[in-house]
């Protein structure tokens, strides 16, 4: 790679020579500017405006227009020799945790090496020194014509530098955010969370530029006269929200499918899955506008108030049950023995009968003997 900028990195007294490159390179489809007529080239000249003559790169050079309209020229010599110590110094001016700069600040990305071989040392030492304190350092130094604040942290083995922007030259965000209230229901936060699980973690590496590999495609068909492959069907953006609880099921699903996972899946089975039926019933309620207000969802409280509530109906009918069948079997056992007395009443009564038959047919006999 090709430094880009020499200078040094003052840490205290310790000055570290180094060398800036690159640390990004520009991917993005560039397009020509052509005569729709002819296909000739559209050009930009630079051209004086006080003789109208086209100017070459080398007798061009800078100028600041003051508030009246005057134009000051400025030569590379008269910017060099300004009377900054950032001019070819990177200079740290604190230590602070990564987590506290603002990421509206960042703005280019270098590496910084080494520049000889005796800046080896104290570069590899501030490496170390911001590896083991967790910190970043926030620095000053004038590149591309302006003076910057930047950023130094560790990057593999290298030093990283982020140029930052100043903070008056962040803008609030004052007027960005919705200006009416806005309620979220603890469902809607829920299948978002879900959602959010569900994408999982990104691999870098699998990341790239879809608008520019079809641009590539389509600049191919036409060198070789064949027909561009149809446009995949587009998915509409911008739209209204309708249902925002059934956008958010079927991002789920669909996030699901993609990662191979079956669509239904509510996150495990047993009581896991008793839970996802519960919550898609919470969903369906929230859809459906039943129970607005006080009673808009039930929670995971009041379902396991209901379901107790439930079981001891269940025991209380069972044990109404087992009462009813005790006075039944009572009836029962009291009709059989009722059964069994008049039985043996009846046979009683056939048996003294029988004996009272016997003594009458006795009595004739000694009634004949008399006779």
């Amino acid at each position: 790679m090709r430094s880009i900028w020499k200078g040094s990195i003052s840490f205290g007294l310790v000055s570290i020579p180094v060398k800036v490159f690159g640390a990004t390179e520009n991917h993005s489809v560039s397009f020509r500017q052509v005569h729709a007529a002819d296909g000739g080239r559209i050009r930009y000249r630079k051209v004086c405006e006080l003789d109208e003559e086209e100017v070459p790169t080398e007798e061009i050079t800078k100028a600041f227009e003051a508030a009246d309209g005057t134009t000051v020229p400025l030569s590379d010599e008269d910017l060099s020799a300004l009377p900054l110590p950032t001019a070819r110094t990177i200079e740290i001016l604190a230590f602070v945790p990564a987590d506290t700069v603002d990421p509206l600040q960042l703005d280019r990305s270098y590496y910084l090496g080494a520049d000889g071989g005796g800046a080896a040392k104290p570069y590899v030492l501030l490496r170390e020194a911001l590896n083991r304190s967790e910190k970043v350092a926030i620095a000053k130094l004038a590149l591309r014509g302006r003076e910057t604040l930047a950023m130094l942290r560790v990057v593999d083995d290298a030093l990283a530098l982020h140029t930052m922007l100043w903070p008056d030259e962040i803008r609030p965000a004052t007027g960005v955010a919705p200006d009416t209230e806005v309620g979220i229901r603890d469902a809607e936060l829920d299948l978002a969370d879900t959602l959010m699980e569900t994408l999982g973690d990104l691999d870098p590496g699998e990341l790239h530029d879809e608008y520019r590999e079809a641009v590539e495609a389509l600049v191919a068909a036409k060198l070789e006269g064949v027909e561009p492959e149809e446009a995949r069907e587009r998915v509409e953006a911008g739209g209204k929200v309708i249902d925002l609880m059934a956008a958010l099921e079927n991002s789920v699903r669909a996030a699901r499918e993609g990662r191979g996972e079956e669509a239904g899946a509510a996150g495990g089975e047993g009581a896991a899955g008793a839970e996802g039926e519960e919550a898609e019933g919470d969903v369906r309620e929230l859809r459906s506008g039943k129970g607005a207000g006080k009673g808009a969802g039930k929670t995971a409280a009041g379902k396991t108030a209901a379901r107790k509530s439930t079981a001891k109906r269940g025991e209380a009918e069972e044990e109404g049950a087992g009462k009813a069948g005790k006075k039944t079997g009572g009836s029962r056992k009291s009709t059989a023995a009722k059964k069994s007395g008049s039985a043996a009443k009846d046979s009683r009564g056939r048996r003294s009968t029988s004996g009272a038959a016997k003594k009458t047919a006795s009595a004739k006999k000694r009634d004949r003997a008399t006779g």
